[in-house]
């Protein structure tokens, strides 16, 4: 089979000619580092991997006086929004270690800001853009919901042909931000005093997620007619080693279900992508109806799954997409050892299909040895 016909028989929980083995986002990092810079997709190529192109071409409706900022492209190439009433500007601001930026909103009741900081991994904030409850009004009233330019996925799509799975996510808030309604209010207000806000001012916490929905809405209800293969919502914020399964019912499930529905009524497929704990919340994440759930992290790497137990119970509802340990088995170990680890996941997890190896979330150092190990061992688990 084809890669992408061999991923989708996956999804669809059929049995395919071998396991798909992929991974989820191949960090520059990694890249720049152990491979001399080449290109994403000439990694999938180099170890045998199943393809997957990230795009997320975002688009602004003049119709409601939305253009795009020129500034750095965001995260998968996405263009940031203004208006004359939504009005970005990035600061440089001065730190011996990191790179530290101020982005500003400027609007005509007030200027929300936040801090970000980045090295050569990733980017975290570290001054959050909700500071008062009030806050929450100016981005209701002000912040730009952003499309889906369908054009643009289309010729990317065309371009990538059928090497792959072509894939995206409900946008997260503008710079920084999540695709699930839960963790992008993390995001914005800080996970701490969001869990807090439920106890004390659950109301301000629905108004918010509320707001974030809506946002979300405009961008799934653009998406007929693009041509994605999956795209992906949710985020580690909900895990079960962040947050309650009390929380998640009133506070997570009933913003991103209808995200989910919505999404299948486009034609989209939805991945919910859960960096953390997950077994005290697999039936709750399928009842929401995804299509695949991810990353099925182990516990050595600070998740609690056990493949077989997830498959026995909710891998006749959904594709299941990750599980391997990417810290003990892409460092430190021989490729016997890799090759080992591969094949447990595909006997926990890979009976009758509906399973795509993956590393529970992207690495940024790794042997490329072990790496080939991976694929290499993938490619021999036929059905």
């Amino acid at each position: 089979m084809r890669p992408k016909d061999r991923m989708l028989a996956a999804l669809d929980r059929c049995e395919p000619d071998r396991l798909p083995a992929t991974t989820h986002h191949v960090m520059d990092y990694f890249l720049d580092t152990y491979l001399n810079g080449v290109s994403c997709q000439e990694f999938f190529d180099m170890f045998g991997l199943d393809p997957v192109l990230w795009t997320l071409p975002l688009a602004p409706d003049p119709e409601r006086g939305q253009s795009s900022v020129d500034l750095p492209a965001g995260f998968l190439g996405s263009v940031h929004l203004m208006t004359d009433e939504w009005r970005v500007q990035i600061d440089r601001l001065p730190h011996d270690r990191y790179n530290t930026e101020r982005v500003s909103f400027a609007t005509p009741v007030g200027t929300l800001s936040m801090v970000l900081q980045s090295n050569q991994h990733t980017t975290w904030v570290t001054e959050h853009l909700v500071k008062r409850k009030e806050d929450i009004e100016i981005i209701a009233r002000y912040c730009p919901s952003p499309k889906c330019d369908v054009s643009a996925v289309m010729a990317s799509a065309e371009t990538f042909g059928d090497r792959g799975l072509v894939r995206g996510h409900i946008p997260g808030f503008d710079f920084w931000g999540q695709p699930g309604c839960w963790q992008d209010a993390t995001c914005l207000v800080g996970t701490e005093e969001l869990i807090l806000a439920t106890f004390d001012d659950a109301m301000w916490v629905h108004e918010l997620l509320h707001i974030l929905q809506g946002m979300k809405l405009t961008f799934v209800d653009s998406l007929a007619g693009a041509p994605y293969d999956l795209l992906e919502l949710g985020g580690g914020a909900a895990s079960s080693t962040v947050i309650s399964p009390r929380i998640f019912d009133r506070f997570v499930a009933p913003y991103d279900a209808p995200l989910i529905e919505r999404s299948h009524a486009a034609g989209q497929r939805i991945v919910y992508h859960t960096c953390g704990g997950m077994m005290p919340l697999l039936e709750r994440i399928a009842d929401m109806r995804p299509d695949a759930m991810e990353t099925l992290t182990p516990p050595a790497m600070g998740g609690d799954v056990d493949l077989s137990e997830v498959k026995r119970r909710i891998g006749d509802r959904v594709c299941l997409i990750g599980g391997f340990d990417q810290f003990h088995y892409f460092l430190g170990c021989t490729p016997d050892a890799t090759r080992r680890e591969v094949r447990r996941c595909f006997e926990a997890a890979g009976s009758g299909g509906g399973f795509i190896l993956a590393p529970s979330d992207h690495f940024f150092d790794a042997d490329v040895r072990l790496i080939q190990a991976f694929a290499d061992e993938a490619q021999s688990c036929t059905y």
